[in-house]
């Protein structure tokens, strides 16, 4: 084994020459790419690998995994902190009390105990909101691209692989929720189309990656009532532009990309490592691992 920092480019140079794996601190970059002819596998030590999953990967047939599952449960609660906050006007709230008013906000809202919580891509983290939903007493709508029996906590599932659309989760959900991967698959998949299917009283909470959504067409639904409100801890371009629109929209709640850590993550990532090693060395699916339909080119 041979261990270098980051910044180190000569010795992961020196490396590159004899390594068949690499576990990477953040993304795959041009000197991996370029240098690491023997490579096998390449392991990214964070969720989401966009920025990774290029097409000469695969066409090398290189394995690419990542450390996705490592903090599942703080990142589905953080679906329910923008969920909430925009339920229970946490602005105004907020507003009210630095002016010492007293003054009831709540006359015309419904909590979401009873309304339908619709989850696209039912990965680690989709999976862990279905079950903080049904605690909520929602009704569970998902949708992912693989295709299973219907998932446990989900009243109704859609798939891509079947040929379903998430139309109609999208018609259907008061609260719609993205925890997918970012894909050319999945690039803008909510759009303008999509928020008009949406109800004018839902909400649309994005944990996935910024360019799953068309922003200027969320300002604009935003701006016009097409939609009620949209949380996101996510952007097209991050930081969030000084100029966007989305930071002066009442409708909109934003977080900038940091969820409160797991307390055990770091064991979680090894613990991702280590079992993926006994994978590897059985030539048998790595978790997590990488496919085509993973390739992001935009």
């Amino acid at each position: 084994m041979i261990r270098a920092k980051p910044s180190d480019r000569a010795k992961i140079s020196c490396a590159l020459k004899e390594a068949d794996v690499a576990l990477l601190e953040g993304d795959l970059d041009d000197q991996i790419l370029d240098e690491g002819k023997n490579l096998k596998w390449i392991h990214c030590n964070h969720a989401g690998v966009n920025l990774s999953a290029k097409p000469e990967i695969f066409e090398r047939g290189v394995i690419l995994t990542c450390s996705a599952g490592r903090s599942g449960p703080v990142l589905a609660e953080h679906v329910f902190f923008l969920t909430l906050s925009l339920i229970y006007a946490s602005r105004i709230a907020e507003d009210q009390q630095r002016a010492h008013v007293w003054k009831n906000i709540y006359s015309d809202r419904r909590g979401l105990y009873g309304k339908t919580m619709g989850i696209i891509g039912l990965g680690f983290t989709g999976k862990e909101v279905a079950s903080r939903a049904k605690a909520f007493g929602m009704k569970v709508l998902a949708y992912d691209r693989v295709f299973s029996e219907k998932p446990e906590n989900a009243d109704k599932f859609w798939s891509a692989d079947k040929g379903d659309s998430i139309d109609g989760l999208l018609e259907e959900s008061d609260v719609a929720v993205l925890s997918c991967r970012l894909s050319d698959e999945t690039y803008h998949l909510i759009g303008k189309r999509e928020f008009g299917i949406m109800k004018d009283t839902a909400f649309l909470i994005n944990m996935s990656r910024g360019s799953v959504v068309d922003e200027r067409e969320m300002a604009d639904a935003l701006k016009n009532g097409v939609i009620a409100g949209a949380g996101s801890d996510v952007f097209e371009v991050e930081p969030l532009p000084a100029e966007s629109p989305l930071w002066d929209l009442p409708n909109m709640v934003i977080t900038p990309h940091c969820t409160p850590e797991m307390p055990d993550m770091p064991g979680n990532c090894v613990d991702i490592i280590k079992e993926n090693i006994k994978r590897y060395r059985s030539d048998v699916e790595l978790r997590n691992q990488q496919s085509k339909r993973d390739v992001y080119t935009k």
